[in-house]
């Protein structure tokens, strides 16, 4: 039997089908992963320690840009291993730093510089910025770095 957890809100997403898949495909990406449980509706899993649950279920409303689940990376090579990976299997690219993967899971792939250079006390070094993510797919640091010195 599964270890209850002690994490009091778990993210529970409703998949049309191959919930044990979609489970096994984000544990295969993130470290700290784990199936927890699986059964032939739910599967219950960690990612880098967050518990999710999948319900396996049939049609139902699909995934939407009003949820999303936001990776904080600590460098490029951090936001390029999760942006390729989650892309170049099945998902699309979309702006500002956001995709959606294969099972149309909205996914927020951002470097922590972007955060650091945005809400710089220089508000206008802080709007270049940020114009300048407003133009990118994938967040590259190198483009933020020379918005913010320009």
């Amino acid at each position: 039997m599964a270890q209850l957890s002690t994490q009091k809100i778990t993210p529970f997403l409703w998949f049309e089908a191959n919930g044990q898949e979609g489970a096994e495909y984000y544990t295969s990406i993130f470290p700290n992963s784990r199936i927890i449980s699986k059964a032939p509706m739910v599967t219950t899993f960690e990612l880098c320690g967050q518990r999710f649950s999948i319900l396996e279920a049939g049609p139902h409303d699909t995934f939407n840009d009003s949820v999303s689940f936001y990776i904080d990376c600590k460098d490029q090579e951090e936001v390029d291993y999760y942006w390729n990976t989650l892309v170049n299997d099945g998902g699309k690219e979309s702006m500002c730093g956001w995709l959606q993967d294969k099972y149309g899971v909205r996914w927020q792939i951002v470097p922590e510089a972007l955060i650091t250079l945005s809400n710089d006390s220089d508000a206008e070094k802080a709007r270049k910025v940020f114009g300048a993510m407003m133009k990118m797919k994938k967040i590259i640091f190198s483009e933020l770095e020379e918005a913010y010195n320009s």
